[in-house]
């Protein structure tokens, strides 16, 4: 019988071999990893067609390039939220925002770092660079959705004395991404564009189509991600 792994007073493993160690480096690798590739491919709008044509999306969802990888960090959260709490999930949470800039100031830095192939650096930060609007709206968008995400989370677990994972799981991650999407898209495609004068303001028709689909795509995830999470849970807790 294997002997319970010992924890500090706020949770974390204390023994670095551990399965819960390695569990708990290995979501916030998880949960890294999946924002840095938001903030790269957030620049780019996926048209994804669907097999039928719905009232106000139409026959196609928009969503930015980073929707997957943005789901990925949500997963990673409320598995990391279970296993090791709420202080800890919400430091994760707010470090990783600080990031966020740190992100930005490397890929900023390597456009403006002068090149030996103008035109290749051209591409580059076509590519890499993204649009203020995009940037304001995503930082904005994550600060409020997941700190969101880890208080419902906690919230359910709390009433539920621990009980029905899937519950907390579906709601705080579904409730979460609705917020996100709102944030997002009505910053990045109406308040910047309108107050600060950067980027371009999308229809209101648009712009509601925008979030309708990205939020069916993102709740979609939502479901077919908890099996997964009581996957990871059982692993780490063994």
């Amino acid at each position: 019988m294997r002997s319970p792994e010992t924890r500090d007073a706020a949770g974390t493993p204390t023994d670095p071999t551990s399965t819960a160690a390695i569990g708990q480096v290995a979501l916030l690798a998880l949960f890294a990893t999946a924002l840095v590739t938001s903030q790269l491919t957030a620049a780019k709008i996926l048209a994804i067609p669907i097999p039928i044509t719905l009232p106000v999306v139409g026959p196609e969802i928009a969503l930015p390039g980073a929707a997957v990888a943005y789901a990925i960090t949500f997963f990673a959260s409320d598995c990391y939220a279970e296993l090791y709490g709420r202080r800890a999930a919400q430091v994760m949470v707010n470090v990783a925002f600080a990031m966020n800039f740190v992100v930005l100031a490397l890929v900023w830095s390597t456009i403006a770092a002068p090149a030996d192939d103008p035109e290749f650096a051209a591409t580059f930060a076509a590519a890499l660079a993204p649009a203020t609007n995009i940037v304001v709206g995503s930082l904005l968008a994550y600060l409020v959705s997941q700190n969101w995400d880890v208080i419902v989370f906690h919230a359910l677990r709390d009433r539920t004395d621990g009980a029905h994972l899937w519950l907390r799981n579906l709601v705080s991650t579904a409730t979460s991404q609705a917020i996100d999407t709102v944030i997002f898209v009505g910053v990045a495609f109406v308040v910047a564009p309108t107050v600060l004068g950067i980027g371009v303001t999308l229809p209101t028709a648009v712009v509601v189509s925008l979030i309708l689909g990205q939020y069916l795509l993102k709740l979609l995830i939502a479901v077919v991600d908890t099996p997964f999470v009581y996957l990871v849970v059982r692993a780490v807790r063994g």
